[in-house]
């Protein structure tokens, strides 16, 4: 009678053999009732088609913007202009060798004026270097026929911003009359760390803060990840740390993938887990499950390529992976089966033994 409860226990793993074989399959009944929503897509020429024209709209001309709102420098409190008049010596400070224009020159005061002969008090925080010109020789015009002036800044003081983070030399820049964008502002920090994520960069300008992703501009030339700074913004270059995929299921070596500064394709990713496993691997079901955060709920895209043509392997090329996205290979049908014969090979064997204890 033992044997034949033995035997019934064997069924009832036979039947239940795929749910008890953990990670052998993707439900997607299952995730949909975890998550919010989840929206399958397949990875075909029309997606990869549809991600590459939305990188394309985004491409703005960096040119064009400076154009239409072109820079000037405008002067503030604690910047050192240099003052001449031609032919009135009496009004230029001769040049010395052992001193600097910096120190020698008129210093905007905390009230944002200046003062030179026959000009006292002359405001000059907010103008322009053409604007205080102009007002200069208004002034000067009162005693001086025709004055000619030479004005120019010699130490920019008033206006910074700040570089943190994984740059070579972190620190505090000055924003001059030529300007300063935020590649600028990179170079000028001696660039990235090894350890710099490309795709990571925060830009801060007074309470509103936004990412950049410099590798969109390096590789793709897309201008409008650089910015043109102002007094006050912060860059921070973040770690690389957070800038992993994780590869799991089927594959020769489960574990996390980097990103580097280039990117990631889905055919990199699963190349850096040794490929996926050919005896046990469904290649229809190799899946990348994206989370995105809207509106304080999780949506997620579950992306599926079927490599069982080995053309789609030109599509893993192509399709791009995003930091902590997950990429799931399922496990073939005939696998999971030959896992749970392989849990009740011994389960037979103990069957066996007990009924020959029971004959004895």
């Amino acid at each position: 009678m033992k044997i034949f409860y033995i035997i019934f226990i064997c069924i009832l793993f036979l039947l239940s053999g795929c749910t008890i074989i953990p990670g052998s399959h993707l439900n997607n009944n299952y995730l949909s009732n975890q998550l919010d929503e989840v929206e399958i897509i397949s990875i075909d020429l029309d997606l990869i088609n549809s991600l590459h024209n939305h990188k394309n709209d985004h491409l703005v001309e960096y040119s064009e913007a400076m154009e239409k709102d072109p820079y000037t420098y405008r002067i503030g409190i604690g910047d050192v202009l240099s003052i001449g008049v031609w032919d009135h010596p009496e009004l230029t400070i001769p040049a010395v060798v052992q001193r600097t224009a910096e120190f020698d020159g008129f210093r905007v005061q905390s009230d944002g004026t200046i003062t030179f002969a026959y000009a006292a008090k002359t405001p000059a925080a907010g103008k322009t270097i053409i604007e205080l010109h102009d007002d200069l020789i208004l002034r000067l015009s009162k005693v001086i026929e025709d004055p000619q002036l030479d004005l120019k800044v010699v130490a920019f003081n008033s206006q910074k911003v700040y570089i943190t983070g994984e740059v070579n030399m972190p620190g505090i820049l000055p924003i001059t009359e030529v300007p300063l964008t935020l590649i600028d502002a990179v170079n000028q920090a001696n660039g990235l760390t090894d350890r710099a994520d490309w795709q990571e960069i925060t830009f801060t300008r007074e309470n509103t803060s936004e990412n950049i992703n410099l590798r969109l501009f390096y590789a793709e030339g897309d201008a409008s990840q650089n910015r043109l700074l102002e007094h006050g913004d912060v860059i921070h270059v973040n770690r690389l740390d957070k800038q992993r995929v994780y590869v799991l299921g089927e594959v020769s070596r489960a574990g996390s993938v980097e990103i580097n500064r280039y990117g990631l394709s889905l055919a990199e990713a699963l190349s850096e887990a040794g490929g996926i496993k050919e005896d046990s691997a469904d290649a229809s079901g190799i899946f990348v499950l994206r989370k995105n955060n809207i509106n304080n709920s999780i949506k997620t895209t579950v992306y599926q390529l079927n490599a069982k043509d080995a053309t789609s392997l030109i599509l893993a090329s192509e399709f791009e992976l995003k930091a902590q996205d997950i990429v799931y290979v399922t496990t073939a049908s005939i696998a999971r089966w030959s896992r749970v014969i392989s849990k009740l090979v011994p389960l037979t064997r103990s069957a066996e033994d007990i009924s020959r204890v029971n004959e004895r």
